[in-house]
């Protein structure tokens, strides 16, 4: 992996830590945090590379819709939606609901870029 996309997913990593528990945010949330707006696939390529960090709660990072679209990339078939559920966030149909509470906006929610 070529070292500029080791150190987006770096960031993309440190800001995924900052997901409170109980709330999500979106690939593309995070990608227009870190000031590369049309980047939320690489967002989603750098969750997907973050399974084998503990500490990266990647269940919390969904589509922008509020759909668990990187549910495939867990263990097991339902992985994704318990580790939400175990958190209180209620998932029907691979679908967050109450998307607009459980928002976290790290735009928004944190001071400066990383």
């Amino acid at each position: 992996m070529e070292e500029e996309s080791k150190n987006f997913f770096h960031k993309v990593h440190q800001v995924a830590k900052l997901i409170p528990y109980g709330r999500v945010t979106s690939y593309g949330a995070i990608a227009k945090y870190l000031g590369a707006a049309r980047s939320a696939r690489m967002v989603g390529w750098a969750m997907n590379a973050s399974h084998n960090l503990e500490d990266v709660p990647a269940h919390r990072v969904v589509n922008k819709q509020g759909l668990l679209t990187g549910k495939h990339h867990f263990d097991g078939t339902n992985l994704m939606q318990q580790l939400l559920e175990s958190e209180g966030v209620e998932v029907v149909e691979n679908q967050i609901q109450n998307l607009d509470t459980l928002f976290w906006d790290p735009f928004l929610e944190l001071d400066t870029a990383l």
